[in-house]
């Protein structure tokens, strides 16, 4: 059942509101990251203003230019962590229209959902990003300390956090954000196998930036699902 909702996800990707979100959540996702690395730029440029000496071996000049050179590399970097999570709970704060769109294609006896408000949305992409951010982070210290579960360690945290945080967006629209709390503890299994389903294509570069969109498609379904027991 859970894949059929996952397939059902999938058909319907060609949607042009579900093209809409992608590339808007990818491109704030990447706008974000420039904003980053130019504010490490301005860091390190306050950092190297005032000459460096070394005894021996005089002022230093190339400082500001290695710094800012790693200053790029730091943010590559970061960008290969923080792109999936980051471009998340951006594209969460247009998730509303994904599921709306699900709900129109396939639910369309259904009343019209209340509207997220931008307010909301924005604090809920924002408590997701810090979750997702800071449990991944933890994640890495576990990784070092048992490499040998290292991949259940990885799908077992992000199905939690992908499962709990999509199907909480699909049914806190037609439920409230109460009734979304109890009906997610009420099927806690199958929401987590659902996650760890979202999770696998993770591992994938560029597949992954394709997971917010799905994960709202599928959880949309799962909720109507689970709601009509």
């Amino acid at each position: 059942m859970i894949l059929g909702d996952f397939l059902k996800a999938i058909g319907q990707l060609p949607d042009r509101r579900f093209q809409s979100v992608l590339w808007r959540g990818i491109g704030l996702t990447i706008a974000l990251l420039f904003g980053i690395y130019a504010l490490l730029l301005q860091l390190v440029q306050w950092l190297t203003d005032a000459p460096i000496s070394i005894p021996f071996v005089g002022e230093i000049t190339w400082l500001g230019d290695l710094l800012s050179w790693g200053s790029l590399g730091f943010v590559l970097i970061l960008s290969i962590f923080l792109m999936v999570p980051v471009a998340s709970a951006i594209t969460s704060l247009f998730l509303d229209e994904v599921a709306q769109a699900v709900e129109e294609k396939h639910y369309p006896t259904l009343p019209p959902a209340p509207p997220v408000t931008f307010a909301q949305g924005l604090k809920d992409s924002v408590n997701f990003m810090g979750v997702l951010i800071a449990a991944n982070i933890g994640a890495f210290i576990l990784y070092a300390l048992l490499p040998w579960a290292a991949i259940f360690i990885f799908f077992g945290l992000n199905g939690y956090l992908l499962g709990r945080e999509y199907f909480q967006l699909a049914a806190m629209r037609r439920i409230g954000r109460d009734g979304a709390k109890a009906l997610r503890k009420q099927y806690s299994g199958t929401i987590w196998v659902a996650g760890c389903l979202m999770a696998v294509p993770l591992a994938f570069p560029l597949v992954n930036l394709f997971i917010p969109i799905l994960g709202a498609a599928t959880f949309t379904h799962l909720f109507h699902r689970l709601n009509r027991h």
